[in-house]
């Protein structure tokens, strides 16, 4: 009997020493899957791509640590060329060409789908913003859904508060955008070199060179104190030229249909703050393209519900250059 009992208690303890081997073995194979999975990041898909984020989120996430002291080194010729060169292949389908380029100058190119949207955009990056010493050559989201067709300009993010917010969802309201995104404070740079609107030596401003020169019509946002344009919510321009006169008029329907009082700059010698120096505005004007330069007050830049109206009245404008063929 004792034999017996030793016997049974030999085989029960070799069962259960195999069970905890496989159990193990089990342990181990979902560990490396696990891994592996991990080592794709979270939310990676195939071929580069990030699937189910908030584009918005992305841009506000790059954008909170911006400040008047954060870094800003102006690039040279050949830097700004490259990424305007590589958006130019992306708009033509061949992400696989823009990424060498993009590399050259230690810019990385992610592919991403909007949570909100279901629409598929590509991300430029500067690969500095994540370290101790940021170039701030800001980042530009491309919709890879159809072809584009427009443009929508964050110049001054952080600076003129909230018009990152209001720039992504602009870009997210209709198909076939592209938003330019500076990455700098405007005070950063000494000599206001990270001032975007009104520098030629720039990521940003080479990135919209390209955008004129396929005649994309553009968006540009801004913001100002309430008290520099007492009585509006919105001054409305088309800059320097009259291309986009018919837009423009169109877009200060929509916000006032919005319930947002609009300086329209066309009809008003006295409306402040019209952008006739922006430097993207004088390049669009000098090819008699569309280019509507808006300023929205601070009031309105701080209501979520009033960016998302405003949000709305541009993406009237927006979608109408969707469609044009």
């Amino acid at each position: 009997m004792g034999e017996n009992r030793g016997k049974s208690t030999g085989v029960a303890a070799a069962i259960v020493a195999f069970a905890v081997l496989v159990a193990g073995l089990g342990a181990y194979t979902i560990g490396r899957t696990s891994q592996r999975q991990d080592e794709r990041a979270p939310g990676r898909t195939g071929g580069g791509g990030t699937a189910g984020v908030s584009l918005e989120r992305r841009v506000t996430d790059f954008t909170a640590s911006f400040h008047a002291g954060s870094g800003y080194r102006p690039p040279g010729r050949a830097e700004r060329t490259a990424v305007a060169d590589a958006v130019g292949l992306i708009l033509d389908g061949h992400l696989d060409r823009a990424r060498p380029l993009l590399a050259d100058v230690d810019f990385r190119l992610r592919t991403l789908t909007d949570s909100g949207t279901g629409r598929r955009y590509a991300e430029l990056s500067d690969r500095t913003e994540d370290g101790p010493a940021p170039r701030g050559w800001g980042r530009v989201y491309i919709d890879l859904s159809g072809p584009v067709r427009w443009s929508v300009q964050v110049p001054h993010p952080v600076a003129d508060l909230d018009t990152e917010r209001i720039g992504a969802r602009v870009l997210l309201g209709s198909p076939g955008g592209i938003m330019v995104l500076a990455g700098a404070h405007r005070r950063a740079g000494a000599g206001n070199a990270a001032d975007m609107a009104h520098r030629t030596d720039s990521v940003f401003d080479a990135v919209c060179d390209e955008l004129v020169r396929r005649r994309l019509p553009g968006v540009q946002v801004h913001g100002f104190a309430d008290a520099s344009a007492p009585g509006y919510d919105v001054v409305a321009s088309t800059g320097r030229g009259d291309a986009g006169r018919a837009d423009g008029r169109r877009l200060a329907g929509a916000l006032a249909a919005h319930g947002f009082t609009v300086c329209r700059a066309w009809t008003r010698a006295s409306c402040p703050l019209e952008g006739r120096d922006n430097v993207q505005g004088r390049r669009a004007a000098a090819d008699d393209l569309t280019f509507l330069h808006v300023e929205f007050a601070r009031s309105v830049r701080a209501d979520a519900v009033r960016r998302d109206r405003v949000a709305d009245a541009v993406t009237t404008v927006t979608a109408r250059w969707a469609r044009r063929a």
